[in-house]
């Protein structure tokens, strides 16, 4: 009866090892895991932020495009007005001669 023990004990100290061994490779495996997740978020986040400082950027760079574009329109208005103005002349002097 004791050699039966004795075997049981053997058999479930084996697979007591076997499940710590199955264990350990599974926190291997994990920790693994753990970090590449990791690295992927610090890419992630530092991919994030590139954008959003080239985001940033476009923005400036949009309005200043924006405020030369406004700029250029009303010295437009202000140069068709003089020719305008500049044909009415003509007009004007041609019809007195």
């Amino acid at each position: 009866d004791a050699n039966r023990q004795i075997s049981e004990y053997k058999f479930k100290l084996s697979k007591a090892e076997q499940d710590i061994t199955t264990l350990e490779q599974n926190v291997g495996r994990l920790e693994g895991q753990v970090i590449r997740y990791k690295n992927a978020a610090e890419n992630a986040e530092k991919v994030e932020d590139e954008l959003k400082a080239e985001k940033r950027k476009l923005q400036r760079e949009l309005r200043t495009a924006l405020d030369k574009i406004e700029e250029m329109e009303m010295t437009n208005s202000h140069l068709m007005k003089r020719l305008e103005k500049m044909k009415a002349n003509r007009t004007a002097l041609l019809s007195q001669q």
